[in-house]
C-alpha cells in the first residue's frame, strides 16, 4: 500500500513539474498587450487622448519572422509615440545586437521613437575593450533611421495640443550590482537631468531600474516608466514578483501600475529574457498607455 501511495505522489509531482515546464515555455514564447489609462492634471482639457507605447527588456528576442508579430501589435495600437526603456539587446561577451537593431529600425516608420538605455546598452557602451564599437555603431545606425536616444538628456515633444517632456535617466553601472543598492537621491537625478518640466508640460521619466523609485518620485516626474526586473521572474498573486536581478526578494514595484498621489509608476514585465530564461505567471508584455487629463 505504501508503494502505491509513493507512486501516486511521484506521479502527481511529475505532472506538476511537467505542467510548470509547459507554462514556462508558453510564457517565454508569447507576449500580451497591457493597457493602462493614465491621467495628469497637466493634460487637463486635452482635445484628444495620447497613445504612448512603452517597450522594455526585449533582449534580442524575436516574436515571429523578423519580429513581425510584435511589430503588428505595435501598429494595431496606433501609437502617437514609442518610448523604449532599455535592454533591447544583450550585453554579454560574444552576443550580437543584430536582432535588436533589426527590430528597432522598423519603429520610426510607425511614429516618433525615443530610446533610453538600460544596463545592457550601458555595459556595451562603457566596456569598449570587450565590445569594441558595438554600441556606437548600434546607436549611429538607429539615429540615422530616426530613433532619438536620451542619455541623461531630456527632449520636449509636441503631440496634438500639448507638450510632453521626455527624460532619459542613465545611472552608473554600479547601481546595478548584485546584492547591493547604492544611495540615489533626487538631487543626484537633478544633477544628471535638471529639474522636471514646469506646469506647461507633462514629464515622463524613463528610468530603467525601479529599485530607486523613491528618488524618481521625489524628483517630481508625472509618469515614471521602468523595467529591468522581468516581472520578478515568478509572480505570486497578491505579492507580485519574487526576485530582482540584484538578488532582492519581493520588490515593491515589479510589473504593474501604481498611483502615488498625483504621480504614476509603471514597471514593465519586459518582452524577453536572458541567461535565466524563466517566467511563471508572468507573461511578457507590451505596455500601451492612454494619456489624458
Amino acid at each position: 500500500m505504501d508503494h502505491v501511495k509513493t507512486g501516486a505522489v511521484l506521479l502527481v509531482l511529475l505532472l506538476v513539474i511537467a505542467a510548470v515546464a509547459v507554462e514556462i515555455y508558453r510564457e517565454t514564447h508569447h507576449f500580451r498587450v497591457t493597457r493602462y489609462d493614465v491621467s495628469s492634471k497637466k493634460l487637463s482639457g486635452i482635445k484628444r487622448k495620447l497613445k504612448v507605447l512603452f517597450l522594455s527588456d526585449l533582449h534580442n528576442y524575436v516574436y515571429g519572422k523578423e519580429n513581425d508579430c510584435l511589430i503588428q501589435s505595435i501598429k494595431d495600437e496606433k501609437p502617437d509615440l514609442i518610448l523604449i526603456g532599455g535592454d533591447m539587446l544583450v550585453g554579454k561577451e560574444g552576443a550580437s545586437c543584430d536582432k535588436a537593431r533589426e527590430f528597432v529600425e522598423q519603429l520610426p516608420g510607425i511614429c516618433p521613437v525615443i530610446y533610453a538605455n538600460g544596463n545592457h546598452e550601458h555595459r556595451v557602451k562603457e566596456n569598449t575593450e570587450i565590445y569594441g564599437e558595438m554600441y556606437r555603431d548600434y546607436k549611429l545606425f538607429l539615429e540615422k533611421r530616426g530613433v532619438h536616444f536620451l542619455e541623461n538628456e531630456s527632449i520636449r515633444v509636441e503631440l496634438g495640443d500639448r507638450d510632453l517632456m521626455i527624460c532619459g535617466l542613465e545611472l552608473p553601472l554600479s547601481s546595478y550590482r548584485k546584492f547591493s543598492k547604492e544611495s540615489v537621491t533626487s538631487g543626484d537625478i537633478t544633477e544628471l537631468l535638471g529639474r522636471p518640466a514646469a506646469e506647461d508640460a507633462c514629464t515622463i521619466l524613463l528610468a530603467h531600474n525601479p529599485a530607486y523609485m523613491d528618488a524618481y518620485l521625489e524628483w517630481g516626474a508625472d509618469l515614471i516608466l521602468s523595467g529591468h526586473l522581468h516581472g520578478g521572474l515568478v509572480r505570486v498573486p497578491g505579492l507580485g514578483g519574487i526576485v530582482t536581478p540584484q538578488g532582492f526578494l519581493f520588490p515593491k514595484y515589479s510589473g504593474e501600475m501604481t498611483k502615488e498621489g498625483d504621480q504614476t509608476v509603471i514597471v514593465s514585465r519586459g518582452l524577453g529574457t536572458h541567461t535565466l530564461n524563466i517566467r511563471l505567471f508572468n507573461t511578457p508584455e507590451l505596455i500601451s498607455v492612454q494619456l489624458g487629463g
